[in-house]
């Protein structure tokens, strides 16, 4: 380690251990000293090494062979690497490197149990095939073993193998591959053919396409073979015939191989599809089988999403007339095929076509779906417009992948919505709904896109805002009219369309949108909606029954101000935070009320700590607990208090225990109780339109586990100190706790409160059978040993609710009684006749699902104790 020794001494003390040491018979330690003088000279002595020339290297093998301790190995495959990337000369002893290193290839080495050192086997693969890949020259010994390797019965060296010839590719060129490719293709087909193991057919696609990608990029002199079009010449030859059997059993292998190649590379991409989708067009006129064009149709559709991949080129493999064509024929597949997976196949190639041919689709496709949309309108008598209707929409949504496109297809969405809202459709807000997806697809698609994205927000947001807002002022005098706009479904359709307009906006485009749309639901500004002169004020947070229509777009106000980023300044915010805070808990209107509860939640989740939000929270608290108490709101206030301590929950603010200890205490009131109780599910799971990441909320990656350890204990406590009639409540609050919890944090936790969930099963409240056997069916297969302890009782519960009145505790049963099977067979041989005795009863449920969970169930019981089980 002296870095100021004199010149020539490191070169003498190496000389010394070449000539004089015979490595291999000291003690581990001491071989390892002598690899770490190597190693300690090569950092600060390389070229005083380098000045032996090949000598350093043929006397390092003599070091090296026979070394047999992972530790020591780990250290020599180092030194080996550093010798051919550092460019030390290996003269004529490149094969004899490559045997001293290969003959440890495949790794096979298993650590020992406790082992200190830590070393796994992974460790050795990896650092063993750094040198194996780190240069061309052992090309000609390596590629042979490899091969050999591949055609190996064990998958481990097959893995390997696959893995290294994959990395190898990324240093080799054509020179090295040559020789080999035919063989290399062989052993690749072969085991994609044959393979019944996914990760050898990944490994093996992985090695295709780095083989097609380094042949690929292989520089050529003007005499030399394109070995890259003999290939694919192979891979076609090999594949391409496999797509027009009648039975198509290898179509989907050859379909993965001609993709892999084919992806490699632009070159490779325009080789395979100029010779693939022409045949794949032919198959499909002659298979007249939904399932085989289906099948067709999604090859087609892989090997279009490669020529997207590699981007537009001037020279298309289709050319305009044949375009045409081919856009007809979607249309007519979408719109007018009975078979209903081949129109959703088509809808998919519409969707990866039309980025590469915008144009195309602009002028052929979406006038044409307008059309129709618009005479199914004209025809609303017949049979099919709903269905008509319904493959319309969704098309315009496939379609719209390209800005261009988007710009024609979300007018002729917004005027079909317009439509719906007058005339005889008016009260039908199902279509509302299906124009809303549609419009929420589109703006999931336009999110990756920071053009699109804006003018999907500035065109869809106040269109939306303005046709809701017309809506609720005409309710009081026109009720018919727009009525289908004011439906709690068709708000909950819109919501989730404005929060996909919002959440990839930059900050500074939010800025500017959430200054008009907060005046106007404060203010009733109205200046920046498109036709906005409208019969009265807009009012929103006024109180009366002629502004109840109104109230209901909060709705629309959660949706906006949610899904902003954190970092947006909201106007007016403390007003607006004080006005949700009072509809929320006065408003008659539950579906109001929630909304307005949400979206005061979803604003403190975000609002920076501080005195002002300290504030608003007092009085949030200040308002919550006398409501609580007593009065018409109590409801309301349950549901205020549920969202604003999930708020906080989820951001880990000192008064969500504060909170959550009074929805415990809820628990035993006896009107309250059974709703505070389902309120522990909402705490727990995912909300889908605020307070998620996806809206920007502030969500630790830890709160259940922290709320489980700090509320869990009181649960169980006030369990136990209930009076009969509210004990339920706890046993549901608990259920969903757990329901929700990590598993593998519940089989730790599963000792202790085992006995509290065999309880809940005997509980009458069908939500907590039914949380609770959902609870216990994995863990029946994660922690066997434990459940064991209480095979009796489980038996019992199951089989006992098996006959429940409510088919979905039926099922959820029957999937536990079949759980049971994964316990160890000898505990379970004394129950087994009585477990298929009493599964027969449900076999003749009248229920299809239950019938089938029963013949699953009954299945495995009767396989029990079975030989090889």
């Amino acid at each position: 380690m002296c870095e100021v020794l004199a010149p020539g001494l490191a070169v003498s003390v190496l000389k010394a251990i070449f000539q004089e040491v015979h490595v291999q018979s000291l003690l581990q330690l001491d071989r390892h000293t002598v690899y770490s003088i190597i190693t300690n000279f090569m950092g600060t002595r390389e070229e005083e090494l380098k000045g032996l020339g090949a000598d350093f290297t043929f006397g390092f093998i003599q070091v090296m062979d026979g070394e047999k301790d992972p530790r020591n190995l780990l250290v020599a495959f180092q030194i080996v690497r550093d010798l051919i990337v550092k460019n030390y000369a290996l003269g004529p002893f490149v094969e004899e490197l490559f045997e001293v290193t290969s003959c440890y290839f495949p790794i096979d080495f298993t650590p020992p149990p406790n082992d200190p050192h830590g070393i796994q086997r992974e460790d050795l693969i990896l650092s063993l095939r750094a040198v194996l890949a780190s240069t061309p020259q052992f090309a000609e010994f390596l590629l042979p073993l490899l091969i050999e390797k591949m055609d190996s019965d064990l998958q481990s060296a097959k893995l390997d193998s696959l893995q290294t010839l994959t990395a190898c590719c990324a240093i080799y060129g054509q020179k090295e591959l040559q020789e080999f490719l035919p063989s290399l293709w062989s052993s690749l087909r072969r085991e994609v053919f044959q393979t019944a193991s996914e990760k050898v057919e990944a490994e093996c696609l992985a090695a295709l396409h780095a083989l097609s990608a380094c042949l690929s990029r292989s520089v050529l002199s003007s005499d030399t073979e394109d070995l890259l079009d003999s290939f694919l010449s192979s891979v076609l030859q090999d594949c391409r015939h496999h797509l027009c059997e009648p039975d198509m059993k290898l179509v989907w292998p050859s379909a993965k191989l001609l993709q892999t190649a084919a992806g490699a590379s632009l070159r490779t991409c325009h080789r395979v599809t100029r010779s693939v989708v022409p045949l794949l067009l032919e198959q499909y006129t002659k298979h007249p089988q939904s399932s085989q064009r289906r099948t067709i149709l999604e090859m087609l559709l892989g090997f279009l999403e490669l020529q997207q991949k590699w981007g537009h080129v001037e020279e298309g493999f289709l050319s305009p007339p044949d375009l045409e064509l081919v856009v007809d024929h979607l249309l007519r597949l979408i719109l007018h095929e009975e078979d209903s997976q081949s129109s959703e196949a088509a809808m998919e190639a519409v969707g990866s076509l039309a980025p590469l041919y915008p144009q195309m689709f602009s002028e052929r496709m979406v006038p044409r779906l307008g059309e129709e949309l618009q005479s199914e309108r004209e025809e609303e008598g017949s049979r099919a417009p709903r269905s008509l209707r319904q493959r319309c929409l969704q098309a315009l949504a496939a379609v719209s992948t390209h800005t261009s496109i988007v710009r024609e297809t979300v007018p002729v969405l917004l005027q079909h919505l317009r439509q719906v809202q007058k005339g005889s459709e008016a009260r039908n807000a199902q279509d509302v709904v299906s124009v809303c997806q549609s419009l929420h697809r589109v703006a999931l698609q336009c999110q990756q896109d920071a053009e699109s994205c804006w003018y999907y927000h500035q065109t869809v947001v106040p269109y939306l805002l303005a046709m809701a807002v017309q809506a609720a002022m005409q309710e009081s005098t026109h009720p018919l009219l727009g009525k289908a706009l004011l439906e709690e479904e068709a708000l909950a359709a819109m919501v989730p369309v404005i929060s996909a307009a919002n959440t990839h906006l930059s900050p500074e485009l939010a800025a500017q949108s959430v200054s008009h749309v907060v005046p106007l639901f404060l203010d009733g500004e109205v200046s920046f909606l498109p036709q906005n002169s409208f019969p009265c004020s807009f009012q929103p947070f006024e109180g009366g029954e002629r502004f109840e229509a109104q109230r209901r777009l909060v709705a629309l106000l959660m949706a906006f101000v949610c899904s902003l980023p954190r970092n947006v300044v909201i106007p007016q915010q403390e007003r607006l935070l004080r006005e949700l805070l009072a509809l929320s808990c006065s408003c008659n209107c539950p579906f109001t009320a929630t909304t307005a509860a949400k979206c005061f939640a979803g604003l403190v989740n975000k609002h920076p700590a501080g005195q002002q939000l300290d504030e608003i929270l007092q009085l949030a608290v200040n308002r919550l607990e006398p409501s609580l108490a007593e009065g018409p709101h109590r409801t309301q206030a349950l549901t205020l208090l549920l969202w604003v301590t999930k708020a906080l929950v989820l951001r880990y603010h000192p008064l969500s225990s504060r909170l959550t200890d009074k929805l415990l205490g809820l628990l035993g009131d006896a009107e309250l109780g059974p709703v505070a109780a389902d309120g522990f599910s909402l705490l727990m799971a995912d909300s889908p339109d605020v307070l998620h990441k996806g809206c920007h909320a502030d969500v630790r990656i830890m709160f259940r586990q922290r709320f489980f350890t700090d509320n869990v204990p009181k649960l169980v406590q006030g369990f136990h100190g209930a009076g009969p009639d509210v004990k339920a409540n706890y046993l549901k609050g608990l259920s969903h706790v757990l329901n929700h919890l990590p598993k593998p944090v519940l089989v730790t936790e599963l000792p202790t409160l085992l006995s509290l969930l065999l309880e809940a099963l005997s509980c009458s409240d069908r939500v907590v059978q039914l949380s609770t056997l959902s609870c216990l069916q994995p863990l029946l297969l994660e922690a066997p040993q434990i459940m064991s302890l209480h095979v009796d009782t489980l038996v019992t519960k199951f089989l006992s609710l098996a006959s429940s009145p409510t088919m979905a505790v039926r099922i959820a049963a029957l999937r536990c009684a079949h759980a049971l099977t994964s316990l160890p067979t000898t505990v379970l041989l004394p129950y087994k006749a009585r477990v298929i005795r009493a599964l027969a009863k449900p076999l003749d449920d009248k229920k299809r699902l239950v019938r089938k969970e029963a013949v699953a169930a009954r299945g495995e019981w009767f396989l029990l104790g079975s030989p090889g089980r």
